[in-house]
């Protein structure tokens, strides 16, 4: 059983409301609105402040207990989702830009959550 703590659930939280965001714009919209947008970049800054607390906490002696490359492996990787789905959608204006966008929050949510079983 994996003790999940707050970076996660602030990620799962923030993964969730983009998520959803996306999707309700794909269904209602023909292009991708700013809020949809705002889930990518907000999934993206998560992203940011995690990769920077993991840093300091292994950085700290508190170790990763799975493989530290596999780790780093899916920050990087889900580091690169949020801008890859966002210039997508600001490129391309249509419904399933917006589609895109929502299958990046889905797809970061898991990868973090992938992230903390390899942590603990």
């Amino acid at each position: 059983m994996i003790a999940f703590n707050g970076f996660f659930i602030a990620g799962a939280i923030v993964c969730a409301v983009a998520f959803i965001v996306a999707v309700i714009a794909t269904i209602i919209r023909k292009y991708p609105d700013d809020w949809a947008l705002i889930g990518a970049v907000a999934t993206e800054l998560f992203l940011i402040v995690y990769g920077i607390a993991a840093a300091i906490r292994q950085g700290g002696g508190e170790s990763v207990a799975g493989d530290p490359i596999e780790f780093w492996g899916y920050l990087i990787t889900a580091l690169i989702m949020p801008p890859v789905a966002f210039f997508w959608a600001i490129s391309e204006k249509s419904r399933w830009s917006n589609a895109v966008l929502a299958a990046s929050a889905a797809v970061t949510f898991v990868m973090l959550f992938r992230m903390e079983q390899i942590w603990q």
